[in-house]
């Protein structure tokens, strides 16, 4: 049996598949990102699944693509974990961004694979290896046009008194807005990036308010200037996406491109139905 995870720091999904990709079950857990939660919270995450918990010694392979692993050492100290509990398998960890990679260029051509979701980053693929101009320093002060950089703006607009008053009643009713509250998820409890995501929500459902358009457009075009534009060869290839906040702001992702002569490719969701077609096709 084989495991294949691609992981955020919000969530993962979970795809476990026998030697002829038949799908044996899934199942998601909270973000296994080694950079925010430690190795006991994440035993402690893969024990609230029971799917997991009942077969991780019949798992021969786990292949985990997940945010937080862009650095040997942060690879090394998951895959220990890792081995510890599945205890039968062989544990392979990447970034996540070759889940998307491997989603998102199922022919393996030439092209800039980004991902924004609860964080962000941007990789070139040549085909058969990533390249990256931008080593992340993770959500404090990276992660252009993330939902935690989003998140992060809209509470500041709030706060500051900066949102227009109908936007901020809304706010108001969708979210707990307490300081107290606040400060204890932001600086008391694991995954601040995460919590400070789940605002973004707001902002697309509000997309279309001048307020937010401005938000949106100012991300995008951050993104744009400090990740894509570092590749020379960034108008010559497609730029793929994957991620919850570029599927679901596809629209403005394009207007962006062709303010500034850039090609959108594939933009998807989740990778990990394509990471079976890949693990099927290199088993």
């Amino acid at each position: 049996m084989r495991l294949l995870v691609d992981s955020g720091s919000t969530k993962a999904d979970w795809i476990a598949i026998d030697e002829d990709g038949k799908v044996l079950f899934t199942t998601q857990t909270s973000g296994l990102n080694p950079e925010i939660i430690e190795g006991d919270e994440i035993i402690e995450r893969l024990n609230e699944r029971f799917d997991i918990l009942q077969n991780k010694d019949k798992a021969t392979h786990l292949f985990f693509y997940g945010a937080g692993c862009g650095t040997d050492n942060m690879k090394i100290s998951l895959s220990r974990i890792f081995q510890e509990y599945f205890s039968n398998s062989i544990i392979v960890v990447e970034e996540d961004t070759y889940a998307a990679v491997y989603a998102t260029t199922p022919k393996g051509e030439k092209a800039i694979v980004s991902i924004l979701g609860t964080g962000s980053n941007c990789s070139y693929f040549d085909g058969k290896l990533l390249h990256q101009k931008v080593q992340s320093l993770g959500y404090i002060v990276m992660d252009d046009c993330s939902g935690n950089v989003f998140g992060k703006e809209l509470i500041r607009k709030y706060y500051f008194n900066k949102m227009p008053k109908e936007l901020a009643l809304a706010f108001e009713k969708e979210y707990d807005l307490d300081p107290d509250t606040i400060k204890g998820e932001l600086y008391k409890k694991s995954n601040p990036n995460a919590y400070l995501a789940t605002f973004a929500k707001f902002l697309i459902q509000h997309k279309e308010t001048e307020f937010c358009k401005k938000i949106i457009f100012k991300g995008m075009k951050s993104f744009v200037k400090n990740y894509i534009r570092q590749f020379e060869n960034c108008k010559e290839v497609p730029v793929h996406f994957v991620g919850s906040i570029a599927f679901y702001l596809k629209d403005e992702l394009q207007i962006t491109f062709d303010k500034y002569g850039l090609q959108l490719g594939n933009v998807l969701r989740r990778p990990i139905d394509g990471l079976i077609a890949y693990h099927i096709k290199n088993k």
